[in-house]
Formats: structure tokens, sequence, C-alpha cells
């Protein structure tokens, strides 16, 4: 091979290295419908609904009959507030973990009963809920001190932000 194609093959394998990087960053960032979340015990990513008014988070996952295993629902207040949850008319035993402004997870309740309508409260400073199948949380090891990475929490100063 000569020193010119030498060159040219270099090169063009700096471009794919370059794009292949940039592909890796790409998908490292944000994305309105999906939570990644992090801990000791490693990495995880759900694709998510939102629920951030009034009424989509008084329906939350009512009446559903499943949800994938990588999918869950995201509930965003517009401050920190008291928060509890109940499952009314909901049909499937969910894990529920709530969360600070900074997106850091505050505490867990697992395997809530379906259509129990006892309070499960949250803390008095959530701002936001995740609701995933019951038993996720634990299998992953999700608890206390967990991160999560959205962009409803890059205003917050996130201790991982987006």
């Amino acid at each position: 091979m000569s020193v010119r194609a030498s060159g040219i093959v270099r090169w063009g394998a700096a471009i794919i290295l370059c794009l292949g990087a940039g592909i890796a960053q790409a998908q490292e960032t944000c994305a309105p419908d999906r939570v990644d979340l992090r801990g000791d015990w490693g990495q995880a990513s759900f694709s998510v609904e939102i629920a951030d008014t009034v009424d989509s988070r008084s329906m939350g996952l009512m009446h559903r009959e499943d949800l994938p295993r990588g999918a869950g629902m995201l509930f965003v207040y517009e401050h920190p507030q008291r928060a509890a949850f109940w499952m009314k008319n909901t049909l499937i035993p969910l894990d529920i973990i709530f969360l600070d402004e900074t997106g850091v997870v505050t505490s867990v309740h697992s395997n809530a009963i379906p259509h129990d309508l006892t309070p499960i409260p949250g803390g008095d400073r959530v701002f936001a809920v995740l609701e995933i199948n019951g038993g996720l949380a634990r299998r992953y090891g999700i608890g206390p001190g967990t991160q999560m990475r959205h962009e409803v929490f890059s205003s917050n100063a996130s201790v991982w932000p987006c």
C-alpha cells in the first residue's frame, strides 16, 4: 500500500471513530420520553409517558391491564410538595418511586396492591414520581439515593444533568 493510500485509510478510520463517538454521545442525551436511573447497582432506562397536568396525574395508569417491562409513567409537579398515591382503579402492581427536585430518589414503595385505596406517602418535598412494574425497583436495586436523569430536572441543578 502506498503512503498516500495508507494516509487515506487512517483518515477514513478517524472519521468513523469520530462519527461513532458522536452517535454514542447522542445516545447519552436526554429524551422527553425516557428516564435514565443510575446508582451503585448500575444503570437502567425506561420509556415513559409524562403526567404533568392535574388531569393526567389523576388518571395515571388506571384501567390499564398491562405495562411493558421497560415502560413507566413519570408524574411531574410544578414545585416540590407533599404527595401520596393510591391504587384506585389500577389493575397492575406498581413500584412507586418518589424523587426530589434534583432527580434523587427519596423513597420507593414496592409492589403497590391493585385497587388498594390506602394512601402511599412519598414525603413533603416530592417533585416527581416514577411508576414502573411492581418488583422492578428491587430487581434493579433502585432505592433512596438513586439518581434520575430527565429534562424536567435540568433547571434544578440536577446531580445528573441532561
